[in-house]
């Protein structure tokens, strides 16, 4: 959607980098760059499953832009208080929950486990939309075999004191 708001001028510099800035923000949402990667419905189920600080954010634009009349459900988690309120009119297909991030808690677990769930059973007829942002890894834990929550709590608090930066975190 491209944007038709005039530029403003050279002349007034502070006006041109917030108009910038606006433009780059608007063309960040997912509702605006998503539609191009969405493939055409299955003939048998979509299931969307999630995680990330944008995750309500890209739920709401798939909803948004699937056809009205192709089903489509699943489950995305995002950080406490990131779901954005939801547009008037868009129906709700897809759950969005809520994490803590960046220290792992019980319902990102929880959610984990639940999207582990919604994806046992599919066919070659279901078709999967995996949808990923900043902060999955924390919001999405699933702790292997011998350790548990908690184990991935100190871990991740102890990295986060000892100054680590997010690729070596990661």
């Amino acid at each position: 959607m491209p944007n038709t708001t005039p530029s403003p001028s050279l002349n007034d510099p502070r006006a041109l980098l917030r108009h910038l800035f606006d433009v780059a923000v608007q063309r960040a949402l997912p509702l605006h760059n998503t539609a191009a990667f969405l493939p055409t419905p299955p003939k048998g189920r979509t299931v969307v499953i999630g995680a990330g600080k944008a995750g309500g954010a890209m739920a709401q634009a798939v909803e948004a832009l699937w056809p009205a009349d192709a089903p489509i459900s699943g489950l995305v988690v995002t950080r406490y208080d990131h779901t954005p309120p939801r547009p008037a009119g868009l129906k709700d297909r897809i759950e969005v929950v809520e994490a803590s991030h960046p220290v792992p808690d019980a319902a990102g677990l929880a959610a984990a486990q639940r999207i582990l769930q919604l994806t046992q059973g599919l066919t070659a007829d279901d078709l999967v939309l995996c949808l990923i942002s900043g902060g999955g890894s924390s919001l999405l834990t699933l702790p292997a075999d011998g350790l548990t929550l908690e184990d991935k709590q100190r871990i991740n608090r102890e990295l986060l004191n000892s100054g680590a930066n997010i690729l070596e975190m990661n």
